[in-house]
């Protein structure tokens, strides 16, 4: 039972994710990063289309978490 909620919550931020993105591409937003501006890369894209992160943000943010413990689930 525990397995199930838990997938059905991951479809569910999953489902989301997806909203937010295609509201991204129809204000001609998608492709750049929330956090600095910078074109987001292709292949990034390519693997993650949800990304709202630049890789160098997203690194960044993954030191801070690891460093202070602070986790902010907007990008996630």
């Amino acid at each position: 039972m525990a397995l199930e909620l838990r997938n059905r919550d991951r479809e569910r931020k999953l489902i989301k994710k997806i909203d937010e993105t295609i509201a991204r591409i129809d204000a001609n937003e998608y492709g750049y990063c929330d956090s600095c501006g910078v074109e987001i890369g292709l292949k990034r894209l390519e693997a993650r289309p949800t990304a709202t992160l630049s890789i160098e943000a997203q690194e960044r943010r993954e030191r801070r978490e690891k460093q202070y413990g602070d986790r902010d689930d907007r990008y996630r």
